[in-house]
């Protein structure tokens, strides 16, 4: 993702380039000498087909919706292996592609948000860091949160749980992810959600959120490496708010892993 939106910007800024030239002094120069066997050439008349395609996704894609699939188990049972999801680009501001800086501040992640941000890794050695993740925010700024025992305990109170059973799974080829896992509804203070747990419980620990920062979760509560594990998500690597899932297809051609029920969920 990172590659192809380093290329879309390149692309657009170079072809607009070229058109901004030819405007302003090769279009003179070509008419000044010009015959009927006379053509543009080639960059040009690409850049004049291709600039105003190129600025649209731009726009589109950095400031108002970004497609992504989900890769991992880490957001089941809501989010699935396949699902593409639509991220919301100014939810939390307007920021510039490639750099990420906010530009144009709109609102700020609530407690219960499905966020995309980009990874701040285990460590500046981390291959993964800078990839796209997607979690929960479980702690926005000024919250004390621990997680014990598989629940969490957020300013000094015990988050309550609502037990549905056991979780059937979800088929990916000729695996069934999650099955056995206890569904629990977590009554999140501001979102009501379902989060899986297994006896086994994983990323035991206190944190105090400062300013600027989050504690993200994956709801797949003891497969999910997240915030329990890295620490606190910068406000800065924030990339959007997770909102509707437009498709499901775990593979190419969606052979076997169609689920159009899926196609325009809400994200909750």
């Amino acid at each position: 993702m990172k590659l192809f939106e380093f290329l879309l910007v390149a692309l657009t800024l170079v072809s607009g380039l070229i058109l901004l030239a030819d405007k302003l002094f090769l279009a003179k120069r070509r008419a000044a000498r010009a015959s009927l066997l006379d053509s543009e050439p080639w960059a040009i008349d690409y850049s004049r087909a291709f600039f105003p395609v190129l600025a649209i996704v731009l726009v589109v894609r950095s400031f108002i919706a970004e497609p992504y699939k989900i890769p991992s188990s880490s957001m089941m049972p809501n989010l699935l292996i396949g699902d593409f999801i639509l991220v919301n680009k100014f939810a939390y501001g307007l920021r510039l592609p490639l750099t990420n800086t906010r530009i144009v501040p709109l609102g700020e992640p609530k407690r219960g948000d499905v966020v995309v941000f980009h990874f701040p890794g285990h460590s500046e050695n981390d291959p993964n860091k800078g990839e796209n993740f997607i979690k929960r925010v479980i702690g926005v700024p000024g919250d004390s949160v621990s997680f014990e025992g598989n629940g969490v305990v957020l300013n000094g109170e015990p988050v309550k749980y609502l037990d549905k059973g056991i979780y059937a799974g979800h088929q990916v080829g000729s695996t069934l992810q999650g099955a056995g896992a206890n569904l629990l509804v977590e009554e999140l203070p501001g979102r009501t959600h379902t989060v899986l747990e297994t006896p086994f419980a994983r990323g035991e620990g206190q944190w105090t959120v400062p300013a600027g920062q989050y504690l993200v979760m994956g709801d797949n509560r003891d497969n999910s490496d997240d915030g329990r594990f890295w620490g606190l998500l910068p406000e800065q690597n924030l990339r959007g708010k997770a909102f509707v899932i437009w498709l499901n297809c775990s593979n190419w051609f969606c052979k076997d892993s169609f689920e159009p029920s899926r196609i325009g969920s809400g994200i909750k």
